[in-house]
């Protein structure tokens, strides 16, 4: 069975009594049959949840500490037969003191018992009335009814070839957490149990540091919370569980819920293992601490892989769209300081930029207008250049003047198709030719126009060719594919048509409103053949080279996750499955790999341009050499096509 390199994990808020061990190993029972009928490999629960958390002095009742233990006992026996690997919360005695402990139970054993390193006396806790910190106890052997168990807080475990390790509650929140130190020795999922009680904003903040301690260690952190059951003569119980994978949260129960419940999610370990071999501040200290793990294999049904997760379909553009609206605008702003500041630099007043009415260079222009006005230049200094050829159409030609002339800037308007004539009649090129010569020819005439401009009033050239289009060599070879600064050259072609529809509706002028979204509206094409009988484009790049949603979710996952096409293959299918067949994406796919192993030579060779993402194919970001080979991937994509 591939599981793709994901990993199931569950959290769970049990219905709890105050005391009362044998309800409660019940219903932790129940719970973790029900993983395990979901698939997880792990599961946890709250703090202290064999004995609920809100015990108070009982916690020194011989009594319910000798039931707890037994309970813990035949937590073991009752689901030796369950396919998961189970934390429970306990107190237990060890020596003449009393702890705070996470047990973890699996396959009819417990593997080890970890005792709470910082304890919590901070509002109404008092932990310390009860517990002792096991920060500094020597690790030895509990007796317990059926073996003898390791008892010691710097433990790691092993379930399905997975290390883990364990925090209790407040641990999260230490200067140096356990989980750091964990996650260096090796784990790459941190589960904590905590009985945190609700208070206003504290949620909030709550999900902040589990987002920020997956993400600082490169680890999936799975967290419960005591809920339901729990006594309210004090405080309230949320019952929160999260799960969070390097910063990102993936599923989270619903709080104050007064049932209970069950939140699973998958984890991505290869997520995890890339960021962390990309990370060289992480592997610098990843040389200690534990290396000794506590073993279990999970004996389990092949029923095959589920995945729960949802995969994003377009991983450049947030779903929400507040979110997206301040996704677009602060990648604008970082476009428009980036060239301000290449400006600047260079003592520039003037910018010289090729406008097609095409998406890459209206967006290229509305940043470039926006730099001039943050610099307190006059917009004249802009010199936006329409050059008509024998593919440019009404509706793009007419955008092109429309928003050149509604924004204030210098309008050019110069016609390659006499100079290309000239060009073709000195090469040899044949009239009806209608070759990749014939093509690119018009694409190094335009550069030249602007280049040469740009030369004669002292300016720069704006490069408007976007991340998409670097990926897939789609450009002309000192055409299109050079300027003296690309601000869209991080930028993926399916977030470009949002950020131009974003700006659009931000917009005072109507009719540069209406001429952005008609440009939004209009197929992508370098109009470099002839338009239909009809006058309209008749070249479409996505019935060339693919969809471009598919393209940049290819981008997304091999360039910045480093996954394989079978994998990549595996999560399109789930992003995409109401929209492209398996045959469809495979074919894309193919393309993909081809065109990017052979078109590294034209990144290579492209101008400066800002980073505004995780993701960037600039020659800083991305180092390939431009004859790698794409053999493997493209052998991989075609053995998939035989499946």
């Amino acid at each position: 069975m591939d599981n793709f390199g994901f990993f199931k994990v569950a959290t769970a808020i049990p219905d709890l009594k105050v005391a009362d061990c044998e309800y409660n190993l019940s219903r932790i029972v129940d719970m973790m049959q029900q993983a395990a009928d979901r698939g997880a490999s792990v599961v946890v629960f709250p703090e202290l949840s064999l004995t609920s958390a809100t015990c108070g002095d009982l916690f020194l009742q011989s009594k319910l500490l000798e039931q707890a233990e037994m309970a813990l006992c035949d937590v073991a026996v009752v689901t030796s037969h369950v396919p998961v690997a189970a934390i429970v919360g306990l107190p237990m005695q060890y020596g003449d003191k009393i702890y705070n402990c996470a047990a973890v139970v699996a396959s009819g054993e417990v593997l080890g018992i970890v005792p709470k390193s910082y304890l919590d006396d901070s509002g109404d806790s008092s932990e310390r009335r009860y517990f002792a910190s096991g920060f500094d106890v020597a690790a030895g052997d509990k007796e317990l009814a059926t073996q003898d168990v390791l008892f010691g807080a710097h433990q790691l475990f092993m379930v399905d070839g997975v290390c883990f390790g364990v925090e209790i509650g407040a641990d999260m929140f230490a200067p140096v957490a356990p989980s750091a130190k964990m996650s260096l020795g090796g784990a790459k999922l941190i589960f904590n149990l905590s009985s945190r009680a609700e208070s206003v904003s504290k949620h909030n903040a709550l999900v902040e540091t589990i987002k920020n301690q997956s993400l600082r260690s490169h680890i999936g952190y799975i967290y419960a919370s005591s809920g339901v059951g729990e006594s309210t003569a004090n405080s309230v119980y949320a019952g929160d569980a999260i799960i969070a994978e390097n910063g990102h949260i993936l599923a989270q129960s619903e709080r104050f819920a007064m049932d209970e419940q069950l939140v699973v999610a998958d984890i991505d370990l290869e997520i995890l293992d890339n960021a962390r071999k990309a990370n060289g501040v992480f592997s610098d200290g990843a040389e200690l601490l534990i290396h000794d793990y506590n073993e279990t294999e999970l004996e389990r049904e092949d029923d095959g892989f589920e995945l729960l997760r949802e995969v994003d379909p377009m991983p450049f553009v947030p779903a929400c769209e507040n979110k997206r609206k301040e996704h677009c605008q602060e990648i604008f702003e970082i476009q428009t300081l980036g060239l301000a500041k290449r400006l600047k630099h260079t003592n520039s007043r003037c910018a010289v930029i090729g406008i097609s009415g095409g998406l890459d260079s209206t967006l290229a222009l509305l940043v470039t207008v926006h730099a001039f006005d943050r610099l307190g230049l006059d917009r004249k200094g802009v010199v936006g250049i329409t050059m008509p050829g024998f593919g440019t159409t009404d509706r793009t030609y007419n955008n092109a003047v429309t928003l050149i002339k509604e924004l204030g800037i210098t309008f050019k308007e110069i016609s390659i198709a006499a100079a290309c004539r000239q060009h073709f009649a000195d090469i040899g090129l044949p009239e009806g030719d209608r070759s990749v010569t014939y093509e690119n020819s018009q694409a190094r005439e335009r550069t030249q126009i602007l280049m040469d401009v740009a030369n004669m009033m002292g300016g720069l050239v704006i490069g408007t060719g976007d991340m998409s289009e670097l990926a897939l060599g789609w450009a002309t070879y000192n055409g299109d594919q050079m300027s003296m600064y690309g601000v869209n050259c991080s930028v993926p072609k399916t977030l470009v048509r949002h950020m131009v529809e974003w700006y659009a509706k931000g917009e005072k002028n109507p009719k540069v409103a209406a001429a952005l979204l008609d440009v939004v509206a209009t197929p992508v094409s370098p109009e470099l053949l002839p338009a239909d009988e009809k006058g309209e484009i008749a070249q479409k790049t996505e019935d060339l080279v693919g969809p471009y949603e598919l393209h940049d979710f290819f981008i997304y996952h091999f360039v910045g996750n480093g996954f394989t096409p079978s994998k990549i293959l595996f999560l399109a299918q789930q992003a995409f499955k109401d929209k492209y067949d398996r045959a469809t994406i495979l074919k894309w796919m193919r393309t993909f790999f081809w065109r990017f192993f052979t078109q590294q030579f034209k990144r290579s060779a492209s101008p400066d341009g800002p980073k505004v993402g995780g993701v960037s194919l600039s020659a800083k970001d991305w180092r390939m050499p431009s004859d790698a080979c794409a053999a493997m991937w493209i052998k991989e994509c075609e053995m998939l096509a035989q499946l």
